[in-house]
């Protein structure tokens, strides 16, 4: 039963063949019920229309052979009735078996004399006692279905007709005719077996008629699902087949069509892509000289500006600022044209989380934060061993410190660690301005900031988070964000603790527990 019920749903044809099926043989069912009670019908109609008319004979030359018998002796009377039992009861070849039963009337003449008679081979019981109650209390012929029992054991379906009748010097008597009904079972039965066969032969044919107009239509569907699945691994080259002219090459022709405009616009998108990241990454490296250039200028003259007049002073202070700001831009640049190209590299090794993001913390100690932000780090464990890329987690990690910090409007920044068998969780909370929910399918996105008018500390480049997010999945992990306006912010980093294994579960619920609403993933 399972493997019927997959078949029906990973195949179109079985399920159109099945349906198919199903329906024509209710059809024929219902066709050949109907058909076989009409043909039974008529044929017990003629039968019994033909054993009534010959009844009706037959008790007729009776009555009449007991009236021209009233001058006849009583052994030449008996003759008489054996004869008309032996006539009544002799058949041709082709005509069904018949018996003749006289029987006493039970309120007929008290005579000793009995006329009591039938053919040698039915039993006189055979009669059924209702039909023997209306022939006794009707003059009219009567007759009733019913079970002959035969002197030789057998048994069969017969048709009952009476009649009373008059003997003379013996008083009222019934007569009955018993037809034999096995020729009209054997009619009967030829004709439900033909119509069995019919129906049969007919449910064969629908399904092969079905499953021929099925492979003309399917093949192409096939075909048209393989070259899509091939389309899905890139290769852009199949295309349907078309032999015809018909609704089906139609549909292969434009098919292809569709697949040579995606192929077009794919190869287009792939170039502008390589067009974009040689540029990202050539900028940036052709930067680099003249920024080291700068640097070596600018420490020359910030070393030297406690001699300089305190405007100049002030201007190195910021020319070493932004030079800083401007070297952080284009490492993150390089990274974000390595992740674009597919070429990151994780070099996993055996870290102790709690240890790095102690060091992490440590860093944005007082001296660093200039909103005074305290940082809370939550553990229960001393020590928590992971194989990953120490420097894309140490990366992760001041992202989201430096984030919450920079957001967190003096307020405290807690970070919780918690680890089960298979992954490790480490969830960043501030209480800060927060995030509106409209802002947390961006939050991840590159150069986006949820206020690009607020003042900021450390004068991040809007590609930390999106940087983070791509650490994380380079690990087969996941950073997950909430928010709320002025509520603060959550981000949840999940990692497994073997990098590139798969995560089973979420440690820390990315809704804090001081606000229970909806989680939101990415």
């Amino acid at each position: 039963m399972k493997g019927i019920r997959q078949a029906l749903r990973q195949s179109l044809a079985v399920k159109v063949i099945l349906s198919t099926v199903l329906l024509s043989l209710s059809v024929i069912l219902l066709a050949g019920s109907a058909l076989n009670s009409r043909l039974s019908d008529g044929i017990r109609s003629v039968s019994l229309t033909s054993a009534i008319a010959e009844s009706r004979f037959t008790f007729f030359n009776a009555q009449y052979q007991m009236l021209l018998s009233q001058g006849e002796t009583l052994e030449e009377r008996r003759q008489i009735i054996a004869d008309l039992v032996l006539s009544a009861t002799t058949k041709g070849v082709n005509e069904a078996q018949r018996e003749m039963i006289f029987l006493k009337a039970p309120n007929g003449n008290k005579s000793a004399i009995s006329f009591e008679m039938s053919s040698s081979m039915i039993k006189v019981s055979s009669v059924p006692a209702e039909l023997r109650t209306k022939v006794q209390e009707n003059t009219e012929l009567q007759y009733q279905y019913g079970i002959a029992s035969y002197t030789s054991g057998v048994k069969g379906n017969s048709l009952f007709v009476g009649e009373r009748i008059n003997i003379p010097g013996g008083g009222r008597y019934e007569m009955y005719l018993v037809f034999s009904l096995k020729s009209q079972t054997a009619t009967l039965d030829l004709v439900r077996n033909s119509l069995f066969l019919t129906g049969l032969a007919l449910l064969v044919l629908i399904t092969m008629i079905t499953w021929l107009v099925l492979r003309q239509v399917v093949r192409p569907v096939r075909d048209a699902a393989r070259i899509a699945t091939q389309f899905t691994k890139g290769d852009f080259s199949q295309r349907m087949k078309i032999t015809s002219q018909d609704e089906i090459s139609t549909l292969a022709h434009s098919y292809n069509e569709m697949a040579y405009s995606i192929e077009q616009q794919i190869s287009r998108l792939e170039n502008l892509s390589r067009v974009q990241q040689r540029f990202v990454s050539d900028v940036t490296h052709e930067l680099r000289t003249p920024l080291t250039t700068l640097r070596m200028a600018s420490e020359v003259i910030y070393n030297q500006r406690e001699s300089f007049d305190p405007f100049v002073s002030r201007s190195s202070e910021l020319l070493a600022a932004q030079i800083d700001r401007f070297e952080k831009l284009l490492e993150d640049l390089l990274e974000v044209s390595r992740f674009d190209a597919e070429v990151a590299v994780l070099e996993a090794v055996n870290i102790d989380v709690i240890a790095l993001v102690n060091r992490c913390v440590r860093d944005f100690g007082p001296g660093e934060n200039h909103n005074n932000a305290l940082i809370n780090v939550v553990c229960k464990d001393s020590s928590i061993h992971i194989r990953a890329d120490v420097r894309r987690v140490e990366r992760i990690m001041r992202n989201l410190l430096a984030n919450a910090l920079d957001h967190a409007d003096g307020k405290e920044v807690v970070v919780t660690i918690v680890t089960t068998e298979t992954e490790v969780a480490i969830g960043v909370r501030d209480y800060g301005s927060g995030l509106d929910e409209s802002a947390l399918i961006r939050v991840f996105d590159r150069f986006w900031r949820a206020d690009p008018s607020r003042a900021r500390f450390r004068g991040g480049t809007g590609l930390g988070l999106s940087i983070a997010l791509e650490d994380a999945r380079l690990h087969n992990g996941e950073l997950d964000a909430w928010g709320r306006p002025n509520k603060g912010a959550h981000f949840v980093l999940t990692l497994p603790l073997i990098a590139g294994s798969s995560i089973q579960a979420r440690p820390i619920s990315i809704t804090p527990k001081d606000f229970h609403q909806e989680s939101f993933y990415l």
